[in-house]
């Protein structure tokens, strides 16, 4: 007889007994109920360790590596070298979903999600302990360069379907909130990472911090992905999780087959938001590589600056979810696309304004990113046909990364250093409109169940 899944009064998701081999997976059956907000646990947990060693490397690309791998050149190019192997890992990153959906399917998820993070940790801590130019030359920025595309592997290969799973049980009056816990892992990533640099710089002088402080947020790193991957392999491998995730049909499929039958789904969702990860580099990486260059601001009062842009953000995301709710995710995605693309025009004004346009542009660039942010994950998870979803959800998420924000610091850095702000606009205008023409080609944004 066929299985079916209700939702309780309670919110809560029921579903029949089912009988399963996996011993790991009864230690934490909890007699076959999980609650959405559980799932939310795991994807908020999940997301922001992730987003913490995002950030380290980020802000590290900065203030860090253009003085100790790139001391041969001046301090704009090193910074461009620098920005160049940051986009490393999300080119990487499809590759590493490819790869470690074959490993899920060979053996099992549980020994994919552990691959995948001791895979991250290990990137992040050889980064960490990784000689300077000074010590081993050329050699020190290819294995940073190594590094980085280990980093992006890592995270394709550590999705675990959660916030598909997430978006799909959800009950219907409410997936615009759900949608959106998971996306706040982004502004408690960018708080914690900032946080700390912000204080190694106020403690330490400019020789230690290059010489041994910068590595201490990714000994950090490190340690809280250590942490999650436990969290994640206890809500993982329960027999409740496996068994939601088979009947939702949430499980690796043939890419190839996927590509042509979901391919127009594919693109679509890489699309939709691209404005908001367009956004996402424009107000966290981006202006403390100009502040850094072109400005004599304190780059620790500028980190805090960000950090309270970031809770805006939080908020946001909150608020993205309420007002999803009542109108709909693709009428919140559009309007904020028109409202970065409004947003744009401004960026040239603020940025050259001095210490009051320039606050004024962090501030108001991370109120419209947590808005636009907070909706931008999953957001064609129904397009995909059931057993396609596992699959086409990673796939869309990692293009949309590659084609909205890989590249984002570098080309905005390059084209405001070379030939002026007004060039940022553009590149976020066309962001906007790439968003705009994504939507009008989709009328099935809302998650269906």
């Amino acid at each position: 007889m066929a299985n079916t899944t209700t939702f309780g009064g309670n919110g809560r998701v029921d579903y029949p007994p089912r009988h399963t081999d996996s011993g790991a997976r009864n230690i934490n059956s909890r007699d076959g109920h999980i609650a959405p907000g559980e799932i939310a646990i795991g994807v908020v947990i999940g997301r922001a360790s992730e987003y913490f060693d995002f950030f380290v490397y980020a802000i590290a690309s900065v203030l860090v590596f253009p003085s100790i791998f790139f001391p041969f050149d001046g301090r704009l190019e090193g910074t461009l070298y620098a920005f160049a192997i940051f986009a490393f890992a999300f080119i990487a990153r499809p590759f590493g979903t490819l790869a470690f959906m074959y490993i899920q399917q060979r053996f099992n998820r549980e020994t994919k999600l552990t691959l995948a993070l001791v895979l991250l940790g290990a990137s992040t801590a050889g980064i960490a302990f990784l000689p300077t130019y000074a010590t081993l030359g050329p050699l020190s920025i290819l294995l940073l360069s190594v590094l980085r595309v280990g980093q992006g592997v890592a995270l394709g290969g550590s999705w675990d379907g959660l916030p598909s799973l997430l978006a799909l049980n959800a009950p219907p009056n409410k997936r615009g909130w759900y949608a959106m816990l998971g996306q706040l892992g982004a502004p408690v990533g960018f708080i914690l990472a900032a946080g700390l640099f912000s204080f190694l710089l106020s403690t330490l002088d400019n020789t230690d911090f290059l010489d041994w402080g910068w590595r201490y947020p990714f000994y950090v790193a490190f340690a809280i992905n250590v942490v999650a991957l436990f969290a994640r392999l206890r809500l993982v491998s329960t027999t409740e999780y496996s068994r939601l995730l088979d009947e939702r049909e949430l499980e690796p499929t043939n890419v190839i087959e996927m590509s042509h039958s979901q391919g127009r789904n594919i693109l679509i969702g890489a699309l939709a938001a691209l404005a908001s990860y367009a956004l996402f580099h424009l107000v966290t990486v981006f202006p403390l590589s100009w502040i850094n260059l072109y400005s004599s601001r304190s780059i620790a009062d500028f980190l805090q600056l960000q950090m309270g842009g970031a809770v805006l953000a939080a908020v946001g995301i909150v608020l993205s979810g309420l007002i999803a709710d009542r109108f709909g995710r693709r009428s919140t995605l559009g309007a904020l696309a028109v409202l970065i693309g409004v947003f744009s025009g401004f960026v040239p004004m603020l940025m050259d304004g001095g210490a009051l346009g320039q606050n004024v542009f962090i501030l108001t660039g991370f109120c419209l990113l947590g808005l636009s942010y907070g909706q931008a994950a999953g957001a064609v998870t129904a397009n995909f046909e059931a057993k396609y979803r596992y699959t086409g959800a990673a796939l869309t998420s990692d293009l949309a990364w590659l084609v909205g924000a890989g590249f984002a610091p570098l080309v905005a850095l390059g084209l405001s250093a070379h030939f002026g702000l007004a060039y940022v606009s553009l590149y976020l205008l066309s962001g906007a409109v790439g968003s705009l023409a994504a939507l009008s080609l989709n009328r099935a944004l809302e998650i269906r169940d």
